[in-house]
């Protein structure tokens, strides 16, 4: 083989290795990842189960990098606190050793056959999520497929002076920790990196303490992706990366410190535990390592968290009043496992800004408060802002790969956004008969007040009933739902049969009547709206209709 061939088929390799990579990890997110999403939020209350939920975590979506972006995505949704994170990035850290594990073996002879089998449910099965465990075997297979060309490459080329010269004069510990940082700072990968770094250990062009000292760069250069991740998050996912950053600086720090001490004893330990293997030392220099470094900072870990606070100072701007997004963030970052949740939390607080909008223009109408109708308005124009960012945020989410639990709500929430729109109008449409009522010089008291409280009432219970069934995605709720569904819809009637007896009996002007009678009609609508929020979680109405949809105006 002349050199540009090697050179050539080191490139087409580590190309195939980097594909295979993101291939298997994207289809894992794909098909397991609300699942996993699940498991991180249920199981991380306390920190040190924390640790185990990131290891498994980490080990299955093969990148820690995924992982703490994961976990920076929600400390900003405000799903995890910065305590609960701390625990999953230590076990994230371990986790990501499980790559380095697997390449160590020489499974390259059945990469073949890994890809034909992914390729055989590819073709034949129709679920999306057998197709996705499909890609992922086929990632598994590429990426073995890229090893195995990355290794013949190697060993020819390690046959040219030139590279053994190269390799050679590669003894300086700090260029070595250097050039692990800015590798996988790069290609935002340790496991990639590692990887790598084993292959030629392997090819003999590394020796064992210069994988060292690159090794712990790349555990310094990984934090990049979560770093990136934080900037246009709130102080508590820039604290949760730095988590990440200051538990990595410091681990390397004391190994480097304890290799400049003894590398000769750390050399001879982990051959014991390795064999003659270099591939394998590798790989299990990745896994002590970073099980050492969480042994170490384990009892510093609330210290950290500490740390991350004097070092990002104060607490986020109220932004309630003005018209900024909360959760979804500016310009659209988008990870794929956390931008259902994310955005479903700014959909809750939309729906909770419209409830409270629709409460205050009810108070404004019964005490005919101009000041107070104006104030809707201005809210009003801020649920139209959110509706727009939200479907804007959803149609880029659209355009990305999902889970697939996940892309099997995106139809909903968009409806779910129309609908809380929807209430505002309501809302808005109530605010607009105040200056008609202080015009006419008339008020909505006594009975007819009493009876539009008590339909207010029904109203937004059933409206937070819904919201918080949507925001949970737990049909608790759903029974009595129902029943208040039915039960303004009598309400609604009720009224207008109340409505018409005060006309005949002269107690109320046409015209006060005919405000009274679209109240109540504005009411019963807006509770249609909720009812649809409801069922936004469903795959099937319960009353026997395909959910949602109920589209008023």
């Amino acid at each position: 083989m002349n050199v540009s061939g090697m050179v050539l088929g080191l490139i087409g390799g580590l190309g195939l290795f980097l594909y295979g990579m993101r291939l298997m990890s994207d289809s894992l997110e794909k098909v397991a990842g609300a699942k996993l999403r699940g498991i991180l939020e249920l199981f991380t209350k306390n920190k040190y189960v924390g640790i185990i939920v990131g290891i498994v975590f980490t080990a299955i979506i093969q990148s820690s990098s995924a992982a703490t972006v994961m976990v920076v995505s929600f400390v900003n949704a405000g799903l995890m606190n910065l305590f609960q994170a701390s625990g999953v990035i230590y076990g994230a850290n371990i986790g990501t050793t499980v790559t380095s594990q697997l390449v160590s073996f020489n499974l390259s002879q059945y990469a073949p056959l890994f890809i034909m089998i992914g390729v055989l449910m590819l073709m034949i099965f129709k679920n999306p999520t057998v197709k996705k465990a499909g890609e992922v075997i086929i990632g598994f297979g590429i990426l073995f497929l890229g090893i195995s060309t990355m290794s013949s490459s190697m060993s020819s080329l390690k046959e040219l002076p030139v590279i053994q010269s190269i390799f050679t004069s590669l003894d300086n510990r700090f260029l070595a920790l250097l050039l692990g940082l800015v590798i996988t700072a790069v290609v935002q990968s340790s496991s990639v990196t590692v990887s790598i770094v084993l292959l030629l250990a392997q090819q003999g062009l590394l020796p064992l303490k210069m994988c060292f000292f690159i090794i712990l760069g790349c555990n310094i250069g990984a934090c990049m992706s979560a770093m990136l991740a934080s900037l246009s998050g709130k102080k508590n996912a820039k604290r949760a990366a730095l988590i990440h950053l200051l538990f990595n600086i410091i681990g390397s720090i004391i190994m480097a410190v304890i290799l400049l001490l003894g590398s000769d004893a750390v050399e001879k330990l982990i051959m014991a535990i390795s064999g003659a293997d270099l591939g394998r030392c590798v790989a299990n220099t990745h896994t002590i390592f970073k099980v050492f470094q969480v042994i170490i900072l384990m009892p510093f870990m609330n210290a950290i968290v500490h740390m991350t606070y004097m070092i990002v100072p104060g607490e986020d701007e109220e932004t309630e009043d003005k018209y900024e997004m909360q959760y979804i963030g500016d310009g659209y970052s988008l990870t794929s496992p956390t931008a259902i949740p994310q955005v479903s939390r700014e959909i809750n607080r939309m729906g909770e800004i419209a409830i409270k909008n629709l409460e205050k223009a009810l108070d404004a109408l019964l005490a005919r408060d101009d000041a107070k109708a104006r104030e809707v308005f201005e809210v009003e124009k801020k649920i139209d802002y959110m509706n727009k960012e939200i479907t804007d945020y959803l149609v880029h989410v659209n355009q990305i790969s999902l889970p697939v639990d996940d892309r099997k709500k995106l139809g909903g929430l968009f409806h779910v956004v129309s609908d809380i729109e929807r209430v505002g109008d309501h809302a808005e449409n109530i605010a607009e008969d105040v200056e008609k009522l202080i015009g006419m010089n008339e008020m909505i008291s006594g009975e007819a007040g009493k009876e539009i409280r008590e339909m207010q009432d029904m109203t937004v219970r059933i409206l937070y009933l819904s919201l918080d069934m949507f925001n949970h995605n737990d049909d608790t709720h759903l029974k009595e739902i129902l029943d208040l569904e039915n039960a303004i819809d009598r309400k609604e009637r009720e009224l207008q049969n109340l409505h018409v007896k005060r006309l005949t009996d002269g107690e109320c002007s046409a015209q006060l009547g005919m405000m009274f009678s679209d109240l109540a009609s504005n009411l019963e609508r807006v509770a249609d709206h909720a009812t649809n929020i409801a069922f936004s979680i469903l795959e099937e109405d319960p009353e026997g209709e395909k959910a949602p949809k109920v589209e008023l105006a």
